[in-house]
């Protein structure tokens, strides 16, 4: 792929195959703030309890920057990171550049609201803006590379005698579909794949995802070409999310740190982008549970591509051993290992879980994989179940299919050693109620509406 005239140089950290590829990475919860809240603490979302995008990690529980910081360590923070607020050390860094937190400190009030769930309008807007052409978020992600590099530049050299440690969080490609135009125009419209099953009659049906389609009716004015310019415009600012890590991979270069440096490159979540009629995240297909996940630098192995499923919650053992820190003995009962450790061949003995309880959800969704099958648990409804060695792109849902009730049965016991799905869906529920009646009650917030995505900073946020 031939990049931008203006991004040649920036090849030169990316090109080489440095380290080891997760091929079965998953979120903890196919949503924002529930997935960073697991992220900082390496805990699964019942065990933290950020249900939704409103519930924000607070730094009450401890996350591995407090454990990095504690015995010394510098922890810094640019750009997106979804918690609360921005008290940098309670949320266990150092400090935080440009950080993007949850909206006016509430978030989005209105995936509180479950029993009847709201036509989110907002989310139409969707195809009639993607396209070529610059937002507030294009612009926010040059100054998170441009910070970050300027940090590299200034600060990196002052910790040569003690590791230290930075989280980088570019909101690309997230909504807007709005890609600068030298990125947009590497996938021609005519060109780019047309969504897998998207057709009105090819659209697998199951109440929970019937039910989303509904209340986030992204597509329902879409035409062929506004697909194809969403679908262009979601490669575009990927391909412009490579250049800016790119930018700063090519400064741990200039400044001889590249091949000392371990760097864990990831994802909060996917996006479904079209596939059974589905935009946005929140389901647990894999375009949306699925997230990228590299790792390289000194000891991890070079051009490897590993199997085993890992999440994010990994990332907490795995910051805490590759800066020579040491866990807790509260950290113990954490569900994560070390992704240096299985990039280097450990195989855990381990369920890997990813959980949804937010925005569109009519019901507790609890995800595992067991073997070569992927079990979906919906609380009160049918299960999915998926064969990803003999159907990798999930066309065939076998979760009502006799033949397999001992697989599923099986799956469900698996499941229910990880996490009770009956118990966390009780709790999630009572505690967006609370959350509802803290924030003036149903009809108000039903009354304001809510944002299509977080705002960055210094720009505010647009209630629809």
């Amino acid at each position: 792929m031939q990049w931008p005239s203006d991004d040649q140089d920036a090849k030169s950290g990316c090109a080489r195959r440095r380290g080891t590829r997760f091929t079965n990475a998953y979120t903890n919860c196919p949503i924002c703030v529930p997935a960073r809240a697991s992220f900082a603490t390496g805990r699964y979302v019942h065990e933290h309890r950020c249900w939704d995008n409103a519930i924000a990690y607070d730094g009450k529980i401890a996350s591995w920057g407090h454990r990095l910081m504690a015995q010394g360590h510098r922890v810094t923070s640019i750009g997106k990171l979804h918690y609360l607020d921005g008290d940098a050390k309670r949320n266990g860094f150092d400090e935080e550049i440009l950080p993007m937190h949850i909206v006016n400190g509430v978030g989005d009030l209105l995936g509180l609201i479950r029993d009847e769930l709201p036509r989110r309008k907002g989310a139409a807007n969707l195809g009639p803006e993607a396209g070529p052409g610059e937002s507030e978020y294009t612009k926010y992600d040059r100054a998170i590379a441009d910070e970050t590099m300027k940090w590299l530049t200034n600060e990196a050299p002052k910790y040569r005698d003690k590791p230290w440690a930075m989280y980088v969080g570019f909101v690309a490609p997230h909504f807007p579909l709005i890609a600068p135009q030298a990125f947009y125009d590497l996938y021609p419209v005519d060109e780019v794949p047309f969504p897998d099953m998207y057709a009105q009659d090819q659209r697998p049906r199951h109440p929970f995802t019937d039910a989303m389609r509904k209340s986030m009716c992204y597509d329902e004015a879409f035409d062929e070409p506004m697909v194809r310019r969403a679908i262009a415009a979601y490669f575009g600012l990927t391909s412009f999310m490579d250049h800016n890590v790119g930018r700063i991979l090519q400064t741990l270069e200039a400044l001889g740190l590249l091949d000392s440096t371990r760097i864990v490159y990831s994802s909060d979540h996917g996006d479904n982008l079209g596939t059974r009629g589905m935009w946005g995240k929140s389901t647990m297909y894999e375009e949306s549970a699925g997230i990228p996940m590299i790792m390289a630098g000194p000891g991890v192995p070079r051009g490897n591509v590993c199997a085993t499923p890992v999440t994010l919650a990994d990332a907490f053992p795995t910051y805490v051993q590759c800066v020579g820190a040491k866990l807790d003995a509260g950290d113990a009962t954490l569900p994560g290992v070390s992704l240096y450790d299985i990039a280097n061949g450990l195989v855990p003995r381990r369920t890997v879980l990813s959980e949804y309880h937010a925005a569109a959800s009519i019901t507790g969704t609890s995800m595992i994989r067991h073997g070569q099958y992927k079990y979906v648990h919906y609380v009160g409804l049918p299960p999915m179940l998926f064969d990803l060695q003999t159907d990798p792109y999930e066309r065939s849902d076998l979760g009502r299919n006799a033949q397999y009730a001992s697989v599923i049965a099986e799956c469900e016991a698996v499941l229910r050693t990880v996490v009770d799905p009956d118990a966390a869906n009780r709790n999630a529920r009572a505690d967006q109620i609370t959350m509802i009646e803290k924030r003036g009650g149903k009809d108000a917030i039903l009354g304001k509406g809510t944002f299509r995505y977080s705002p960055p900073p210094g720009v505010k946020a647009a209630y629809h």
